[in-house]
């Protein structure tokens, strides 16, 4: 939970908290966007922490309206726009996210598809069948010799 003593100071942090994790996630957008999404590992613990106490600070908000209805109305109004802006910056993250899942899926499918092609190709009998690797060579024996 935040730590305020009254709505004005918990609407501020609750400000601040939404705008920095904000910033995270569109952070993370834009290196997802760019495929580099290994580049956003550092951060991940900050926007993990972060995102765990807004959900809670935004649960206990609902449960008690009171804990923020006597704020300004401008701090309330500031709360709403980077509010929108954090919704605004999850669908885009969402959309990155699923683009790369995407992408990663189809990668991990063309490399499967060609180790298998490889594989079967290896196998059988026939022109361009190759013998199945093994530790020691065949042996035939003749046993009336």
């Amino acid at each position: 939970m935040l730590a305020a003593n009254s709505p004005a100071e918990r609407a501020e942090a609750l400000i601040l908290l939404t705008s920095r994790l904000t910033e995270l996630i569109e952070t993370e957008t834009a290196l997802f966007e760019a495929h580099r999404p290994l580049e956003a590992k550092p951060f991940q613990d900050e926007k993990s922490k972060l995102a765990t106490i807004y959900r809670r600070e935004i649960a206990a908000v609902k449960s008690e309206p009171d804990r923020l209805e006597a704020a300004p109305l401008a701090l309330k109004q500031q709360l709403k726009t980077v509010t929108a802006a954090f919704t605004e910056a999850l669908h885009a993250n969402g959309r990155a996210v699923d683009s790369l899942r995407v992408l990663t899926e189809g990668i991990v499918r063309s490399v499967a598809d060609e180790a298998a092609r490889l594989r079967d190709q290896d196998a059988g009998y026939g022109p361009g069948s190759a013998r199945p690797p093994s530790s020691a060579p065949a042996i035939a024996v003749n046993q009336r010799a």
